[in-house]
């Protein structure tokens, strides 16, 4: 089998090198907490706000909270600053994070479109540190469905 990242590369259009282009500038320096706390609000405001109920049905079981602090404390951390949230939780482990969740094309998606939103309404970011960090979100989007069709493959019964 191809390898995920290399999945995630071929279904998302964004090649390694521009996914991993966030490690190029440490976006948290650059922008700061808040700006990351700002966009995970703005983004899990629009997921839990979300009209489709099969979309909104992934989250149904966590905390609007929580899920804010987690991905801002991933975030945080995977653009340059603390380790915030392997200090609470652990290795980020995204894949095996994210394997009890239905990581289909489509809920990448649609996970995208309220990134891409939040993103576009989140006045604290800069246009260059948008796009690299869309990039790597697309990327990474996908190397989880990648990661769940590999699950998929060994569990054929789930």
């Amino acid at each position: 089998m191809q390898s995920l990242q290399a999945k995630a590369a071929e279904w998302s259009g964004v090649d390694s090198a521009d996914a991993f282009a966030i490690d190029e500038t440490n976006l948290f320096q650059k922008l700061g907490l808040q700006a990351f706390i700002n966009l995970s609000t703005n983004f899990y405001t629009r997921v839990y706000d979300d009209e489709q109920e099969w979309f909104r049905s992934i989250f149904a079981n966590s905390k609007k909270e929580d899920a804010i602090q987690n991905q801002y404390e991933f975030f945080v951390q995977r653009m340059g600053g603390p380790n915030l949230f392997s200090q609470r939780r652990g290795h980020p482990a995204l894949i095996a994070r994210h394997r009890p969740f239905p990581v289909t094309h489509e809920a990448a998606e649609r996970w995208l479109h309220h990134m891409q939103q939040a993103l576009d309404t989140t006045p604290d970011i800069d246009a260059e540190s948008k796009v690299k960090m869309m990039n790597f979100f697309r990327h990474t989007a996908f190397f989880l469905v990648a990661g769940d069709e590999l699950k998929k493959r060994q569990n054929p019964a789930q």
